[in-house]
């Protein structure tokens, strides 16, 4: 059985537990609940997230206990950690490593500028390409003509700037 943090806003609020069976590994979510309302578990890996579903108000605790494949988990990469988030949080995320982030575009000076890029993510949603690119503070800013759309956020255990494309290859907010 491995445990990992659960976390809600940052801070522990309980445990999560992973214990293997065949083909599937079972889940559970343990945690103080911070008020009324629905509360869903999130398991949360280096490439992705993936609901656990909605916590079972036990008192003032919160219990989930599901079972979900290997096939269903295995995008998520190297499981971190649990989260607790309200009913209706994000939906789930996968990102892929981009082994040639400059053959993702087709504008030229996009290309240009992401020719030799390392460590970089992406994924698809709603019709708009996400570009994922390693940030460090100590280290240039990536694709600076670009700073104004960039969201900076974690993914997995590392910081990254996040940038949104649409079909046309513009950048989007």
């Amino acid at each position: 059985m491995d445990k990992f943090p659960l976390l809600l806003d940052g801070i522990p609020s309980g445990e999560l537990t992973a214990e293997r069976e065949a083909l599937y590994t079972w889940f559970t979510a343990r945690c103080t609940l911070p008020d009324d309302g629905l509360w869903c578990a999130w398991l949360v890996g280096s490439r992705g997230e993936l609901r656990l579903g909605i916590l079972e108000p036990e008192g003032k605790r919160g219990r989930i206990r599901r079972r979900f494949s290997d096939r269903m988990t295995q995008p998520l990469g190297r499981l971190l950690r649990g989260e607790v988030r309200p009913a209706g949080a994000k939906e789930t995320e996968v990102w892929e490593p981009a082994q040639v982030p400059d053959r993702l575009f087709h504008a030229p000076w996009l290309r240009q500028r992401l020719k030799g890029a390392q460590g970089v993510l992406t994924r698809t949603a709603g019709g708009f390409r996400y570009l994922a690119l390693p940030y460090e503070r100590s280290k240039p800013f990536p694709l600076t003509t670009l700073f104004c759309f960039a969201h900076i956020r974690p993914i997995g255990e590392k910081t990254y700037v996040v940038y949104g494309f649409d079909g046309d290859e513009n950048p989007v907010f």
